[in-house]
């Protein structure tokens, strides 16, 4: 061969291996885009953990201080559900019993109309609007006594919905219980109408008191919460709505807590009933089924499999809390308690040898400034449920890149539509992801991505995550 295209030769081989090294960098090297993002921003290296592994071959690909242990937020989620999903199964129920202590006759109940909850994640409006259809269907429209209402199949105990950042009115800080219905919250829908604002309310609630203080300026639709304040009183029966009101905004909503719980269930039931209707004029009282009594309907919820994809593609942590109550009282038995969740998670896991030595749970929703696990132990939980026959309904649970869920933002008109499941958190100073995602290759990997440091959930966290998924999906 002559020396020319000797040369020629060796140059082209140096080129191939150089852009393979480049294109699959060393298992403990952060990749080049990756490293660039956090050099943009002054991110500290350190701050990041990283765990990336075949999930077919088990071949690590990335791992960047996988064993240090950090607050997960929202990917502690999959945690909760994963323990829920293989302790329960995919089509468990709640459900949610009807007693009449009294006799029926003439389309009449003579007597109270008792409702035991059994801890329902998603008893919505339109869940409980069915179940009043299906107790007038049993020959009730009128009832003459008291809704009396029994949640005792969990204890939460003394529970401030302002602990985590002051914030009580917020959805995400509801206390889990056994008969929650629409998760405790309100949709105030605002529309100037001239120079006041009218309020609709969804659900309307007889037993909420609004008191509409607002006024109409004029101005573009702009500012946080479009310049509207909601205070309550001590006892979140009185809601008060102050503010200017821009003219530039059409209808615009606001979704807030309201009541105490058993409240909600009565001014939600009074509601539905008389709308459907019927006819009630009672109070509400809380009171314990009688281990006697038969109930006249057991008003089943949607399957499990359905309920934790409520869970992790939208995030919401009043249902992961549920989750947590439930396997107390199923596996502990009643009633439900936090720590008792944690148990059975912590027996879980050792039944399982799944040893995550450096976890800590709080509520099993990642709403916790105390909550740790490592990238290297999220990636086992990943890995165990890979192998798992409801690895289907765990991996659809997750929202998929640029189509729905907490991702139905991002990454869209690029190459990553569509080709992950991922788990997403978010806290102030936390920002995280955790799933599976399918290379242009056809390789399939779980990723994790645990990032802690100040204000990296502004903006930088999302942009070390999309660089890496960017260089994974070419793997």
């Amino acid at each position: 061969m002559p020396d020319r295209v000797r040369a020629k030769v060796i140059l082209l081989l140096t080129c191939l291996v150089l852009f393979s090294l480049s294109a699959h960098a060393d298992s403990s090297t952060l990749p080049v885009n990756v490293r660039s993002a956090l050099n943009v921003r002054d991110v500290p290296h350190d701050s990041l953990s990283i765990h990336i592994e075949d999930v077919d071959t088990g071949e690590v690909v990335l791992q960047w201080l996988a064993s240090e242990p950090r607050n997960p937020a929202s990917t502690m989620k999959l945690l909760t559900t994963l323990v829920a999903l293989d302790t329960l199964g995919p089509a468990y129920r709640w459900q949610t019993e009807v007693y009449a202590l009294g006799e029926i006759g003439g389309g009449r109940l003579d007597g109270d109309l008792l409702l035991k909850g059994y801890g329902d994640p998603f008893l919505v409006t339109e869940r409980v609007w069915q179940m009043l259809r299906e107790i007038r269907r049993l020959g009730i429209d009128e009832i003459t006594g008291n809704l009396l209402i029994d949640d005792s199949y969990f204890d939460t105990g003394e529970y401030d919905p302002a602990a985590f950042d002051r914030r009580p009115l917020r959805a995400y800080n509801v206390a889990p219980n056994a008969l929650l219905m629409n998760f405790k919250v309100v949709r105030y829908w605002f529309e100037p109408n001239g120079s006041v604002v009218t309020v609709r309310l969804d659900p309307a609630l007889e037993n909420l008191n609004v008191d509409n203080r607002l006024r109409v300026i004029q101005a573009p639709c702009r500012g946080y919460q479009r310049g509207i304040a909601i205070t309550t009183n001590a006892d979140n029966d009185r809601v008060t709505l102050s503010g200017r009101f821009p003219s530039g905004c059409a209808r615009y909503a606001l979704d807030r807590t309201a009541l105490s719980h058993n409240e909600f269930v009565y001014g939600l039931f009074t509601s539905l009933w008389r709308e459907s209707g019927g006819v009630f004029g009672g109070s509400w009282k809380s009171a314990i089924a009688s281990e006697g009594d038969k109930p006249i309907l057991s008003f089943a919820s949607l399957p499990l499999r359905d309920m934790i994809t409520s869970v992790n593609k939208h995030s919401n942590n009043v249902m992961s809390r549920q989750l947590m109550y439930t396997l107390s009282a199923e596996v502990l038995g009643a009633p439900g308690t936090e720590s008792g969740g944690r148990e059975v998670i912590s027996t879980w896991l050792a039944d399982n040898k799944l040893a995550l030595g450096k976890l800590a749970v709080e509520n099993g929703a990642g709403l916790s400034r105390e909550s740790r696990i490592t990238a290297a132990d999220m990636a086992v939980l990943l890995r165990f449920a890979w192998r798992q026959p409801y690895m289907p309904e765990y991996l659809a649970s997750m929202s998929l890149t640029g189509l729905d869920g907490t991702l139905s933002r991002r990454f869209r008109n690029s190459d990553l539509v569509g080709k992950a499941h991922l788990k997403t958190g978010s806290l102030d100073h936390v920002t995280a992801i955790a799933g599976y995602l399918q290379s242009r290759s056809g390789r399939r990997f779980s990723v994790v991505v645990l990032h802690n440091f100040e204000d990296i959930h502004r903006g930088p966290g999302e942009e070390v995550q999309e660089a890496l998924l960017r260089w994974l999906y070419e793997q």
